[in-house]
Order: structure tokens, then sequence, then C-alpha cells
């Protein structure tokens, strides 16, 4: 109620739109500073829901074929150019050395180089992979860091808009000074709009990202085993 008669004695408009058309040209900047941030980390944090779903629903499949009992180089030939995930791209750099190490010769000192030049492969292709998954996560972290010290700047410049106007006017009537202190609390809950989901949403998928990193070093491990086992044979 009391809301209701300051806003009618002030008989201003505090709708959002007409507290950012008011603002200070600072405050605007700090304003739109924060949107875009805000529409860039949505962004970023729908991006990444759908490329960790993807991931994980592709993994699934290929670990269902890599585990099958099939032999493995039927699994690359079927594969073919369709290398459109981390854990497919990861079995096809081994293959490759594999394919190469099989025509090379059967001496167990080629075996051993074989076997060093795949686990380099591995490693190398597993490293750049999880730096593509994590592209773009510096942005949720930098954004959820940063948004409510920018929109505390705009806090405080609007605060201090209100003090000027008291100042010019010699006037603490609710009227001077509601127009600045909205302005500062809009710049504040702007900040807090940005920062929260980023924050959310950097955590979520640092966390997705540990936990496939994981999993793919595994396979690695695992895949890195195999062909060392059949390298073995093969140089007996």
């Amino acid at each position: 109620m009391e809301t209701e008669v300051a806003a009618a004695a002030i008989g201003g408009d505090f709708s959002l739109w007409s507290l950012f058309l008011r603002a200070d040209p600072i405050v605007k900047t700090v304003m739109a500073i924060l949107v875009i941030a805000s529409i860039w980390s949505w962004a970023v944090i729908i991006d990444k829901s759908l490329t960790f779903s993807r991931i994980k629903s592709k993994s699934n499949k290929f670990e269902d074929q890599f585990w099958s009992g099939k032999p493995l180089d039927e699994l690359y030939r079927k594969m073919g150019d369709r290398q459109d995930h981390p854990m497919a791209r990861v079995f096809a750099a081994a293959m490759e050395e594999w394919s190469q190490a099989k025509n090379a010769g059967r001496s167990e000192s080629l075996a051993i180089s074989a076997r060093d030049r795949i686990d380099k492969m591995l490693n190398v292709t597993v490293s750049r992979e999880l730096e593509k998954a994590e592209s773009s996560l510096g942005v949720l972290a930098t954004v959820g860091s940063a948004a409510p010290f920018v929109g505390l700047l705009g806090t405080v410049w609007g605060i201090m808009n209100a003090f000027q106007a008291i100042a010019l006017t010699k006037d603490t009537n609710l009227a001077v000074v509601a127009p600045g202190i909205a302005e500062a609390l809009f710049a504040t809950a702007l900040g807090l709009l940005a920062a929260i989901p980023a924050v959310v949403g950097y955590n979520r998928y640092s966390s997705a990202l540990n936990s496939y990193a994981v999993r793919l070093q595994g396979f690695a491990d695992e895949f890195s085993a195999i062909l060392s086992r059949q390298l073995d044979e093969r140089s007996r």
C-alpha cells in the first residue's frame, strides 16, 4: 500500500524499460553489458546441454558396438568417416596407427615402437577432444564471477546520481531519490540474473566434462591394452 502511494506521489513510470531509458549513460552501458553477457551465457548453456547429451548418447552406442566382440578392423571399416563424437575419433586415431604397425613387420622392437606411438596418439587425441568439449566454459566462469561486480558498478553509480540529485535540489523527497535508487537496484538485479545461471551452468558442465574425461581416458587405456596385447601376439 505504501509503495502504491509513493509511486502515485512520484507520478513516474517505474517499469523496467522506463528505468533503462531514464538511466544515466554509464548505468545504461552497464545494463547493456549485463544483458549481453546473460544472453551469451544462456547460449553457451544451451549449446553445452545439447553437446553433452549428444556425446553421451553416441558414446553409449559406440561402446556397445566396441564391446560386442566384432573384429576391430570391421568396426573401423564400418565407421568410415562417421567420426562424429570424441570416442569414435580416439578409436579411429589409434586404429590408423595400428593399421600402419601391422604392415611394418613382426619384430619385437617394431612392436614396442608401435605401442609407444599408439599410446602417444591416444593421449594426444584424448587431450584434443577434451579441449574441444571444454571450449566456451570459460565464458560461463567469467560471467559468473564478473557480472555481480559489473552490476555493483551500476549500483554505485546510480546511488551517486541519487545523492547528486539531492544536492542539486536540496530536497530529500522520495521523488528526488527514488529514480537513482531504482536504477541502482535494477543494475544489481541484472548482475545477479546474469551471474547465477552462469555459475550453475559452469558447475554442472564442468562436472559433466570431468566425468566424461574419466570415461574417455578409461576407454583409451583399455583400447591401448587390447592393441598392445595384439602386438605382442604378432611379434612372437
